[in-house]
């Protein structure tokens, strides 16, 4: 694919190449000379054409961050990229380049019409991100698979497709294929697609393409199935009682414990093991649900202070309204008494009575800001403390369980030491051999003696207590950062509302103020 310039030294795409641009494809006339004078912002730019310019690499892009249609074909660009930051892109023209690959797109999730006519590519793939595609351009390329047809079936808003001048299309069933396996596509190659061929091509392939849908809807089923499983993840963790609805704490204590799972096939250390593991459990799920029902009174309790908050600030900005209304219809009145005084005296005293006005109304304001401010406080208040108190008997109750926990563990542990001693006596006696599993007799050295057999079934046990001790751990410092951050972040957020809010009421007056001093001077000129 020689270009008719690659004798040229390939161009650097700079900010000087880009300000060139911007200002020739800029408004003309006047309005183009006011805005080259005073130069143009890039992010402001809304359609950008950079085609002929030997470009050889994507840069410098970044500022153009509303672009919503970029033109840089016929140049030498190797490789898609630097088009991160132009998530609002909706046309991008990159025919007649030296591509290879398609890559770099993973953020242009606007993107409705993508032309990569004229390049080097031989496959279609990472087009994924592109959910709105409508428009693909892909002929004169080197794409020689039929499969990628198929990897096109997730556009389903895709209607227009070109890929003459690929190997695929010298293929006899290449239109045909096409129609059948992309059934909502409108134009081929530039031609509209006429019904009756799709209906032919649906009936040549219907059978591959009914077994497609099937694998098509098992993947879906799954992917949904996934989707389902990740939100409630999230939503147990939102709890801070993620995986403690089932089994998973008590397998975690024995995943990493090789003497405990040896020690477990003892005679009768199986059947303890299944009794503490029913027992554990049972507590497990008692705190996955009783968390699940904190967190339902955590999300009530912040919901009702958010209505609360909402109801006062709009209360108070009603009563704030109504003031300024009434301010401005008397305002109004009174700047039109003084332009039409002529006596120097009655002006004065008028001037200074709608100043006094401006005046009240800045203290009717402030005194309406400063309720809210104490209204809000003592509603923040409240809630921090209902909240934390939520917070404090959610710990409260855990601990209470994970303590059943560590009781259960506690006499697992010496159950399991009665039964582990037991068969050290047996074996120094010569009675145990026999009954001895395999992988009990694997351990090395582990019936010696008793100092032995202790600090083996100890180890299994403060790997227990430390799996615990750390779940609980976890769960209480997540918490309680949960309740400090949603409380700091309140906080803040008045503060912000307060200050947002008293700088509108210093503006407002201020330019009541400035339009008084204004009209002022003029009628003392006059």
């Amino acid at each position: 694919m020689n270009r008719l310039y690659n004798s040229l030294e390939p161009r650097v795409m700079d900010d000087d190449m880009l300000k060139l641009a911007v200002g020739e494809q800029g408004p003309q006339e006047e309005a183009g000379l006011l805005a080259r004078q005073e130069g143009i912002l890039f992010k402001d730019v809304l359609s950008l054409q950079l085609d002929f310019q030997n470009i050889l690499r994507i840069d410098n892009l970044w500022q153009f961050e509303n672009l919503r249609k970029l033109q840089l074909d016929n140049n030498v660009i190797e490789r898609i990229e630097g088009l991160e930051k132009l998530t609002h892109l909706i046309w991008l023209d990159l025919s007649f380049n030296n591509i290879e690959a398609i890559e770099g797109l993973d953020t242009l999730v606007n993107l409705e019409d993508l032309s990569l006519f004229n390049n080097r590519i031989s496959k279609i793939d990472s087009l994924d991100a592109l959910v709105k595609l409508q428009v693909l351009s892909l002929g004169n390329n080197h794409i020689g698979n039929m499969m990628n047809i198929i990897y096109l079936r997730q556009f389903k808003n895709l209607r227009a497709l070109s890929l003459s001048g690929n190997p695929i299309a010298e293929a006899e069933d290449y239109n045909m294929f096409i129609l059948a396996y992309l059934p909502d596509l409108v134009y081929l190659d530039s031609r509209h697609i006429d019904d009756h061929m799709k209906g032919l091509a649906e009936l040549k392939h219907q059978f591959s393409i009914d077994e497609l849908k099937h694998r098509e809807n098992l993947i879906q089923a799954r992917l949904e199935d996934e989707q389902a499983r990740q939100e409630e993840l999230e939503e147990h963790k939102a709890a801070f009682v993620e995986h403690l609805n089932g089994p998973f704490l008590f397998d975690s204590m024995y995943a990493e414990d090789v003497e405990g799972n040896k020690l477990a096939c003892l005679h009768g250390a199986g059947e303890l093991l299944e009794a503490y593991k029913d027992k554990f459990v049972v507590i497990c799920v008692n705190i996955f649900e009783y968390g699940l029902k904190q967190q339902e009174k955590r999300k009530v309790e912040l919901d009702t202070f958010n209505e609360c908050v909402q109801e006062a600030i709009q209360e108070n900005q009603g009563q704030g309204k109504c003031r300024i209304a009434e301010f401005e219809e008397k305002h109004l009145l009174s700047l039109s008494a003084i332009r039409d005084e002529s006596e120097l005296s009655n002006l004065e005293k008028k001037i200074a009575e709608c100043s006094k006005d401006i005046s009240e109304l800045f203290n009717t304001l402030m005194t309406l800001e400063m309720q809210l401010v104490e209204q809000l406080e003592e509603t923040i208040n409240m809630f921090e403390r209902n909240i934390i108190d939520l917070v404090g008997l959610f710990i409260e109750n855990v601990q209470s369980l994970m303590a059943q926990c560590r009781d259960l563990e506690n006499h697992h542990h010496e159950k399991l030491l009665e039964i582990a001693i037991s068969a050290l006596e047996k074996t120094v006696k010569g009675e145990m051999e026999e009954e001895l599993p395999d992988e009990v007799r694997a351990v090395s050295g582990l019936f010696v003696d008793k100092d032995t057999v202790v600090n083996a079934v100890g180890s299994s046990h403060d790997i227990h207590l430390l799996k615990i001790d750390n779940r609980e751990d976890e769960l209480v410092t997540r918490v309680n950062s949960w309740c400090t951050h949603l409380v700091d972040k309140i906080h803040k957020d008045e503060i912000m509302r307060n200050r947002r809010r008293v700088k509108e009421i210093n503006q407002y007056v201020d330019h009541m103020q400035n339009e008084l001093d204004n009209l002022e001077c003029s009628d003392i000129i006059d």
